[in-house]
């Protein structure tokens, strides 16, 4: 889950003073749900996740985003959610996610353009981690994606 990429290499409150990151109450309820006696388990307290803007899932939107995509049901739900949520925008967005089969459900709905990476959201707002970022939140694996999905939709 990208917060919790953000908060372990500590570009999350960085990220968030800079840019208005909007989530779903599933996401909220996924960052939470760890096991704190896992090898690798990274805390992801109240006060991180209120640094976003936790929205509710309008029914409907659920119910149009399944329509507009039959495979909604392979997804995470976090990321089904946040992709349906989506759906509600209007205006400029850009989805950040380093999920493969997100990424792909953006490409099919027209998105492929607006996924960002986390290395790419982080570099464009000058913010370094206390790490490297691990592999799934690169900008060269989501290129990876974007590419075998452009290759297999053909010319």
């Amino acid at each position: 889950m990208i917060v919790i990429e953000a908060v372990d290499t500590a570009c999350w409150n960085a990220i968030t003073g800079s840019r208005e990151i909007v989530t779903v109450e599933e996401c909220g309820e996924e960052l939470q749900r760890g096991d704190p006696s896992m090898h690798g388990y990274v805390q992801v307290r109240e006060r991180d996740i209120a640094r976003a803007i936790v929205r509710p899932l309008p029914v409907a939107a659920d119910i149009t985003f399944r329509l507009q995509y039959p495979d909604a049901y392979r997804l995470d739900p976090g990321e089904r959610d946040l992709l349906a949520l989506a759906c509600t925008l209007s205006d400029d967005f850009a989805l950040c996610s380093c999920d493969r089969a997100a990424v792909g459900a953006a490409h099919a709905l027209g998105w492929l353009d607006r996924v960002v990476s986390l290395q790419a959201l982080a570099t464009s707002l000058g913010v370094r981690p206390c790490r490297p970022f691990k592999r799934q939140y690169t900008e060269r694996q989501l290129e990876i994606w974007r590419t075998s999905l452009l290759l297999e939709a053909g010319p």
